[in-house]
């Protein structure tokens, strides 16, 4: 790697692109750890940033489509003769070939972030007979993407590139692990599409048959059941990461990009999104919910009862989960110069358990389909502003913050289930002839 990057402080842009050519060729070259030392080198000002953008997917383009024609030469013929080899006979061949004329565009978009995808994806395409044009297209793209990112990382990062670069990297390619799953996902659902969704009516009408509203009750709380659980895995991951003390570059990254882009200029505004996460906010919102709950509650009591759980209950868990991790904790709490360490944050747990309780009595109780788009994007948006004003005023660690964030959702997830069962089971006493009486 010391090579590589001596070669590129000597010869500048002819390595560069000639390296990352020879990378979607499926070289082994770093073609990240490059790019982001390109970048630290336009911070110092031996290149230009757009020119070495322009270059490095210049060449990463080149490369590509080197790949894809020598895939296109060897053809369906190679994988009929070889393809039982590595588990890709003829007619499992012809079913991926299918999906990918369809989908696989989509995939190219993403591939670069992924390594040993990047590398396969050109020859694939060829092999399956992708249109060159639709392949040029979505590949050309990507690659530019993938390069104007880790050079502009490197750019942003300066002389601290190498430090972050490795942590930088991994969320880079946990995102496009993630981003490749859900378009699989998607696959899913479009080829299985009609018993995907007889499994779901059949589903909710075996659970929910009492109701006249019983298929949009029953979304809510199996997309609440999905979001939860998924909230609890994060939540074990983000304690054993605690627990290891493996946050540090996390917060050291976070922290460097708030700086960066938030400068002097932002202090007025980050006064105002910090105001937002206020006691006196928090009491505003209490209230709203109270009267809203009598307003337009369908079971005032069982709803009142939830709302002082999920408030009250809510501030025990928090004071709870808090003591605990100052006794686990793998550092000191009196720790100078940094942030009150809290994990997870008071703050950022009670805002995400207040809003998240609003955001779903009103999308509860409101028909409105804008409403139930509009306002879970403002209560996220809202969140997310809070959070950003904590971290540029240096309140917080970003990892308490997200931890916060998490706790609250499970612990918020957890009692909108227990609401609706709840109101389930009254409704079953209130009509007895749903229940066989």
């Amino acid at each position: 790697m010391g090579n590589l990057t001596a070669y590129i402080d000597q010869f500048g842009y002819m390595v560069l692109f000639i390296a990352l050519l020879l990378e979607l060729i499926a070289l082994p070259l770093p073609g990240e750890v490059l790019m982001s030392y390109t970048g630290y080198l336009v911070f110092q000002g031996h290149l230009n940033w757009i020119l070495s953008i322009l270059i490095a997917g210049i060449g990463a383009c080149i490369g590509m489509t080197i790949s894809y024609w020598i895939g296109y030469k060897l053809g369906e013929p190679f994988f009929e003769k070889y393809g039982s080899r590595f588990h890709l006979g003829p007619e499992r061949f012809e079913n991926l070939s299918l999906w990918f004329s369809k989908y696989g565009n989509k995939l190219l978009l993403i591939a670069y972030f992924i390594p040993g995808v990047r590398h396969i994806t050109g020859y694939f395409s060829g092999t399956t007979r992708l249109p060159f044009r639709t392949y040029a297209i979505f590949a050309y793209t990507g690659a530019f993407l993938w390069v104007m990112v880790f050079i502009t990382i490197g750019k942003i990062l300066g002389p601290q590139w190498e430090t972050f670069h490795s942590s930088i990297k991994k969320y880079l390619i946990i995102g496009g692990i993630a981003a490749a799953i859900i378009l699989v996902m998607i696959y899913i659902c479009r080829k299985y599409k009609e018993e995907i969704k007889e499994f779901v009516i059949r589903l909710l009408n075996l659970t929910l048959n009492i109701f006249h509203t019983r298929r949009r009750v029953g979304f809510l709380l199996a997309m609440t059941s999905i979001l939860t659980l998924g909230l609890i895995v994060l939540m074990f991951g983000m304690i054993q990461d605690f627990l290891g003390n493996e946050f540090t570059n996390f917060n050291k990254i976070v922290g460097l990009l708030i700086s960066l882009v938030f400068n002097k200029d932002w202090t007025e505004t980050m006064q105002t999104f910090l105001l937002l996460g206020s006691r006196q906010v928090q009491l505003i919102l209490l209230s709203f919910s109270f009267i809203w709950i009598l307003w337009k509650g369908e079971n005032k009591l069982i709803e009142l009862g939830s709302f002082a759980m999920v408030m009250v209950g809510g501030e025990l868990y928090e004071e709870s989960l808090r003591r605990i991790f100052q006794h686990l904790s793998p550092v000191p709490y009196s720790f100078t110069g940094h942030p009150v360490l809290s994990f997870p944050s008071e703050q950022s747990l009670i805002n995400f358990v207040i809003y998240g309780f609003v955001v779903f009595i009103t999308v509860r109780f409101i028909k409105n389909a804008w409403t139930h788009s509009i306002v879970p994007i403002a209560g996220l948006v809202v969140l997310l502003l809070i959070a950003i004003s904590r971290l540029y005023f240096n309140v917080e660690l970003p990892s308490d913050i997200a931890a916060g964030y998490v706790f609250g959702g499970v612990w918020l997830g957890l009692n909108i289930l227990l609401l609706e069962i709840f109101r389930l089971l009254r409704r079953i006493d209130t009509h007895p002839v749903y229940n066989g009486a």
